[in-house]
C-alpha cells in the first residue's frame, strides 16, 4: 500500500492519519463516532468534537496510524 498521509485541521489541532499502518481496530469510531466514522467521506469530521476530546481519542490508537499536532497561533 502506498504511504499516504492525510491531515485534518480544525484550527487548534491537526489530526494526522497514516492509513498504511492502520490496524482497523475501530477504537477511534467506537470512542468518538461523531469525529471518526468510516462510513463517511472523509471519514474524519474534525469539527465533530472539541479539541480535547479529539486528542484524547487519538492517543488511544493502538497502531499509531492516528496522531496529532497542536497548531500554533
Amino acid at each position: 500500500m502506498e504511504d499516504i498521509t492525510k491531515r485534518y485541521d480544525n484550527g487548534e489541532v491537526t489530526v494526522i492519519w497514516q492509513p498504511h499502518i492502520c490496524q482497523h481496530s475501530g477504537n477511534c469510531a467506537r470512542g468518538l463516532s461523531q469525529v471518526f466514522d468510516p462510513k463517511q467521506k472523509p471519514w474524519i469530521n474534525i469539527h465533530g468534537a472539541d479539541t480535547e476530546a479529539i486528542i484524547s481519542q487519538v492517543k488511544k490508537c493502538p497502531s499509531g496510524a492516528l496522531s496529532y499536532q497542536l497548531n500554533k497561533d
